[in-house]
């Protein structure tokens, strides 16, 4: 295959994607573009500029954006409108980001007639398999380029070599091994790798970068009223934010109470399992508080029909299947299951939990005339159960029936 002209590059400014930067113009003699996303990691964005420049890329091709809005309302609130959860556990932080990035590498690529695109993820894990597929779903006939698949820098010492043959800056702590890999957006932080290899070892705390230890978190509960229109949040105690400004504030409260941490040893994609550290305030807050929501805003049925589609959903989404049609067919179904999730649900935040406390909506489904245990002034007539019960019963009593025959 012959060599590309020009890659668009994944660039995050780190140590890794420094090195591919030159490893492309090296290996390829290709021009390189690099696109930086600001996703709400908490980093400063503009040494990553700087560096490009440094290491050849001209100004006009080095594109640093800030997609937390777009982040939130387009990727993250459609997935929380299914209560997504992987294996019981984890809320997908990593996963629901790279379907974006992906996007926008193959938006650059078509803009700058670029005929690749480029990411630094491993052949171990996940993240290649999501920036891929999302690639080629957008544009069939783009070229990805992996280089942890291709090269021979098998070992950070390798990789030390190549930066400093390159005068590539090294931070100090890079000059031996990392005590953990960090992957973070608006929505998580993901840690993982070497102190955290052995699960059967407690993660030191300071791991943890966004929640305070539980034990730590403050002595006295906090509340707070989130409310939703169908489906997505829209205000915090009555203020009307926009969806990023939402999750920073949610992320703001839960870290304060030490919510959203989960030690997870979840099966990749690629077959092997792995051991993460996961933090995730806000979206803690928020799945809760949704769940409260529509606890008297969804039918019975349309309720436990969404929970069974929601493991396929979620797998989907670690998998990489964002721009799949049996994505979008699902969350069709899910949209339309939030036509009434309209109301505000009020949660308690102490030591690590958040749990709601009072819900409320416009649109409710719940009667307390028919629920009461006082008079109901005849809106329901209990008398009525008795051919509902018998109804259902009959076909247990017809098997049962069968057996007492046939054991006789």
């Amino acid at each position: 295959m012959s060599a590309p002209r020009k890659v668009v590059l994944a660039y995050s400014g780190g140590l890794d994607t420094s090195i591919i930067l030159k490893w492309l113009q090296t290996e390829y003699g290709c021009e390189v573009v690099t696109f930086t996303a600001d996703l709400g990691q908490g980093e400063e964005l503009e040494p990553a500029r700087k560096k490009a420049e440094m290491l050849g890329v001209a100004p006009e091709d080095i594109h640093v954006e800030d997609l937390r809005e777009e982040f939130v309302r387009d990727f993250v609130f459609p997935m929380f409108r299914a209560n997504a959860v992987y294996e019981g556990l984890y809320l997908l932080g990593t996963s629901i980001a790279r379907p974006l990035i992906s996007k926008r590498l193959v938006e650059i690529a078509a803009a700058t007639g670029a005929d690749a695109v480029a990411h630094g993820a491993t052949g171990k894990g996940n993240d290649q398999v999501r920036f891929e597929l999302a690639a080629y779903a957008l544009d069939p006939d783009i070229r990805v380029i992996a280089p942890w698949r291709e090269w021979d820098l098998t070992s950070r010492t390798k990789l030390i070599d190549f930066a400093e043959a390159h005068q590539i800056p090294i931070a100090k702590d890079k000059r031996g091994e990392a005590p953990f890999s960090v992957d973070a957006n608006l929505l998580h932080t993901s840690s993982e790798g070497k102190v955290l290899e052995d699960p059967a070892e407690d993660a030191p705390d300071y791991v943890y970068q966004r929640t305070t230890n539980p034990e730590d978190a403050p002595d006295a509960p906090e509340f707070v009223e989130i409310g939703f229109e169908r489906g997505d949040a829209v205000s915090i105690n009555g203020d009307r934010l926009s969806p990023a400004a939402l999750l920073t504030k949610l992320n703001e409260l839960g870290g304060r109470h030490g919510i959203g941490r989960l030690d997870l040893v979840e099966g990749r994609f690629v077959g092997m399992k792995s051991r993460g550290i996961y933090e995730t305030p806000g979206g803690t807050i928020l799945l809760e508080a949704h769940r409260g929501i529509e606890q008297i805003t969804l039918d019975r049925g349309a309720a436990h029909l969404k929970d069974q589609l929601m493991p396929q959903y979620a797998e989907l989404i670690y998998n990489g299947f964002w721009f799949s049609p049996e994505r979008e067919m699902l969350q069709a179904a899910i949209d339309h299951s939030q036509r009434h999730v309209t109301g505000t649900a009020r949660l308690r935040l102490y030591k690590g939990a958040a749990r709601t406390v009072g819900r409320w909506s416009g649109h409710s489904l719940y009667s307390e005339e028919h629920v009461t245990f006082e008079d109901d002034a005849g809106a329901y007539d209990q008398a009525d159960a008795q051919g509902f019960i018998k109804l259902n019963a009959l076909r247990l009593r017809l098997l049962a029936m069968r057996e007492r025959r046939l054991k006789g």
